[in-house]
């Protein structure tokens, strides 16, 4: 999996290329783990992710729980089959997916 990151001021981007599954959710988490002090904007760009496992939503349901303290998380670019993904897990009524 290739990791894109933006940070500019309170606002960080992550553009995902690949899978995030067992072996890559490390490496996002990683990225964000203890480097979200300050953001009040996370936002994910999924336009190039084309699998995600229950390792990888757990990542994801972490950094919504910190931003839901300090800010705002977005999920954008979501191709099909991990909004279907989302649907199915219930991630849906969790995240913000646009």
């Amino acid at each position: 999996m290739k990791i894109e990151k933006n940070v500019d001021a309170s606002n960080m981007s992550l553009a995902l290329e690949g899978r995030l599954d067992t072996m890559t959710a490390p490496l996002l988490e990683s990225e964000i783990q203890g480097k979200l002090a300050g953001v009040t904007n996370l936002e994910f760009n999924f336009a190039k992710l084309t699998y995600i496992s229950s390792a990888g939503l757990r990542v994801l349901l972490a950094a919504q729980k910190i931003m839901n303290k300090q800010g705002k998380m977005i999920i954008k670019n979501a191709c099909a089959e991990i909004k279907e993904i989302f649907e199915v897990t219930g991630f849906s009524d969790i995240l913000t997916v646009v």
